[in-house]
């Protein structure tokens, strides 16, 4: 279960004027994918604690290949790749896989993510159940990925 597939749909007014989508609409299908993940699968496991607040620190995409506008939607891919005592970093891949189980990446990126208590306004730790959480959806220590292993993940709290 390390990577978190969702299905995001492409709209008409995503593209620019170079009849792809745009670089700015593909941070929004990174932020619907990890809302998904984040929020919505992770309130499902019962744990809901990121979705009271989380900020980011960082982004960083490569745009790998145009995506053009079509009917079916493009899937988005996310990972965690490391955790840290009061941050993780999850990683996505935008793509689309074919029938004859070829794919084309469109972009590849990373963001950086800090759990913060909007009440005080200030960062805060990653929880005990939010690690073990986030650990659930890292790729094995096998993987050729840079990562954090579930045991290092647990070890940094």
């Amino acid at each position: 279960m390390p990577r978190y597939s969702y299905e995001c749909p492409l709209r008409w007014f995503d593209m620019d004027v170079y009849g792809h989508v745009n670089n700015v609409t593909i941070l929004r299908y990174l932020e619907e994918a990890r809302v998904a993940l984040l929020f919505r699968a992770a309130a499902e496991a019962g744990e809901d604690g990121l979705a009271s607040g989380l900020v980011v620190a960082r982004h960083e995409v490569d745009y790998l290949k145009p995506l053009e506008y079509r009917a079916e939607p493009v899937t988005v891919e996310t990972w965690i790749s490391t955790i840290r005592k009061a941050s993780f970093t999850i990683s996505h891949e935008v793509k689309d896989t074919h029938d004859d189980g070829t794919q084309t990446v469109y972009a590849r990126a990373s963001t950086r993510l800090a759990p913060y208590d909007f009440r005080t306004a200030r960062p805060r730790r990653i929880t005990p159940g939010e690690a073990i959480f986030l650990t659930k959806h890292m790729p094995e220590p096998s993987t050729p990925i840079a990562t954090t292993s579930p045991a290092q993940a647990s070890a940094q709290l």
